[in-house]
This record gives C-alpha cells, structure tokens and sequence, in this order.
C-alpha cells in the first residue's frame, strides 16, 4: 500500500506538470512554487518507518522474486569447460612444423669445380681443391699467401701478385709443373714438412724472381733443375742421394749463399760450388771422402774464398784430417771429425 501511495503521489506530480501550458517567464516562478508544496505533500504522507534497510530483513523488504531474468546472456561466450583447452585461434588452425624446406641444391659451375686447379687475378679470385678460394683456406697478407697446416693435398691455385709462399705441415705429395706457372714476382716457396716425393723437372727452373726454395722434412729423392737466381735452397731431412742431384747441378748458380743438404743419402759432396757460397751444410750424410780440389783450387795457391765460412760435414764417416791441402784456401777448418 505504501509503494502504490507514492508510486501514485509521483505519477499525480508528473501529470500535472505535463498538463500546465507553457506558462510567461513571469509565471514561471509561481508555478515551480507549486510543484514543490505538491512533492513536499506527498512525501510528508509517505510512512518511510519500515525501509530500515540491513542484511537481516533485506530479503523481507524487497521481494526479489520479481526480478526476472530479462538477457540471456549465454549465446554471447563460448563455454569451456574446466580442464579443457581454448578453441584454437582461426589463424593458427595450420599445424606448426620445423622441419626445413628442401631446395634444389644448385650444381657447381665449372669456374668452381674442383679439377679446375687454373689461376685467377687478384687475391681470392682462385679456386681450390676444396672448391673455394685460396684466400678463404689460407690467410693473405698483401702479397704473401700462408696456407700452413690447411690439410692441402696439392699446391693451391696462387693469385699472380704472389710474391712469398708458404704451405709447411700439409699432405702435398708431389710438384707439377703448372703449379707455379706464371708466377713471375713468387721469391720464396717454404714446403717444410710434407709428403713430398716428386718433383716435375721444371716446376722450379722458369720462375724468373725465386730466391728461396725451402723443402725440408720431405721425402725427396733427388733434387729438379734450379733457378739461376737461387739464392737459397733448405732440402734438409729427405733421402735425397748423389745420384739424385745433377753433375754440376750448382755450378751456375752464381748467386747461391745458403746450400743446406743435411740429414740426407749423399755419399760425396756435389761439385762444383759456386763462388758465392757462404754456408754449406752437410752433417749426417753418408760422405766418405773428398778431393783436394773440392773447396779450393790446387794449381793456384792463392786462390782464397772468403765467403765460405761455414762448413758442416760432422756426422759423416769421414776423417778430415786425411785432406790436409783441401783448406788452404778458406777462411776457416770445416766442421767434422779429424781424427
């Protein structure tokens, strides 16, 4: 009964302010003086005693069994269940895979293939056994190539600028011609420690510039023809024989210093020698004997070679002390047993 009282007081309110006509500003005033004597009446008449609200009559005072569900709101989600997964995402409805693309691997053009041993202009445009440049494999530094302890079988293709070579502790078994072709500024060539035993006759003798040729710890047996410009040459640690090295192999060799044949097969030293020789080494040969004339010559006593300083024949099963007029023209007694 209360409710409908003031339900009805409002609506009363509301009618009569819907009914009075639009009233002059002057009007205006008395009018809205009137609805507030009308609210102030109704609510007076109101008894409000009983709307003391707390959670012990809240259910007594409104009835919320008249609250009926208006929305269903159960179409608006997906239901998932507990302990299930989430629908998948449209965009991840492919299954995921890591597993790589197979491409078709492209075939090696011929300028790369390995039997193409040829030269190429600057410092990587040459091409290995490997199938790589040789400055890949090996480290160039302006124009020296180091390829030390590289696994090399074979000489690698060499830019043409090439001046100093090295290729110690590798497998290269053997020296073709063409490997040092057209390398006309190529001064030293170091192979220490290979496997070489061969060697083309004119791998060495048409290199226009080659000072230093260093093979020891090899395995050669003989020695190629040299260039005249030959300044040095290590061939120590092989099994190089006298039969092995060409009669007269050295004796054009005008600039020849450093003639290291150590640690070989040699049963007699190679002459004769240059001039210009300053060092000759020949410890632990197989050398047995020697002429007077091997150093110096013996119809001209004043003959003298101020160069040749140091000479090594220990290790030889050779008395030198059987040769007495086989020194008079050195600056100084070899090395080697006298007794």
């Amino acid at each position: 009964m209360q409710t409908a009282a003031l339900v009805g007081g409002i609506i009363t309110a509301l009618t009569l302010s819907l009914a009075l006509p639009t009233l002059p500003q002057e009007d205006e005033k008395e009018v809205k003086e009137v609805q507030k004597t009308m609210d102030i009446t109704v609510y007076d008449n109101l008894d409000l005693g009983n709307y003391d609200l707390n959670l012990d009559n809240y259910g007594e005072v409104i009835d919320l069994s008249n609250y009926e569900e208006i929305y269903d709101y159960g179409d608006l989600a997906s239901k998932i269940e507990v302990g299930t997964l989430a629908p998948p995402i449209k965009s991840m409805t492919e299954p995921l895979t890591t597993a790589a693309v197979l491409t078709e691997t492209p075939e090696r053009s011929s300028a790369t293939s390995p039997v193409n041993r040829s030269k190429g202009p600057g410092l990587s445009g040459s091409i290995t056994d490997q199938g790589l440049p040789t400055c890949l494999i090996c480290v160039c530094i302006s124009t020296s190539v180091y390829c030390d302890d590289t696994d090399l079988e074979h000489i690698p293709p060499l830019p043409l600028e090439t001046t100093y070579f090295y290729a110690r502790f590798n497998h290269i078994s053997k020296i073709e011609a063409s490997d040092f072709t057209g390398l006309a500024k190529l001064k030293r060539i170091d192979l220490t420690s290979n496997f070489i035993s061969s060697v083309d006759e004119d791998s060495f003798r048409l290199l226009p510039s080659l000072q230093e040729l260093v093979l020891p710890e090899n395995k050669l047996t003989s020695l190629p023809e040299l260039p005249k410009t030959l300044v040095q040459l290590d061939a120590r640690f092989n099994m190089i024989q006298s039969s092995g090295i060409q009669p007269e192999a050295f004796k054009d060799l005008k600039r020849l210093q450093f003639l290291h044949l150590s640690d070989n097969k040699l049963e007699y030293i190679p002459v004769p020698l240059p001039e210009g020789l300053r060092s000759l080494h020949l410890q632990n040969n197989h050398i047995q004997t020697l002429h007077e004339d091997t150093f110096c010559d013996g119809q001209d006593h004043s003959h003298i070679r101020r160069a040749l300083e140091d000479i090594r024949l220990d290790g030889n099963p050779i008395n030198l002390s059987l040769y007495p007029n086989a020194y008079f023209c050195l600056p100084r007694l070899p090395t080697g047993r006298f007794y």
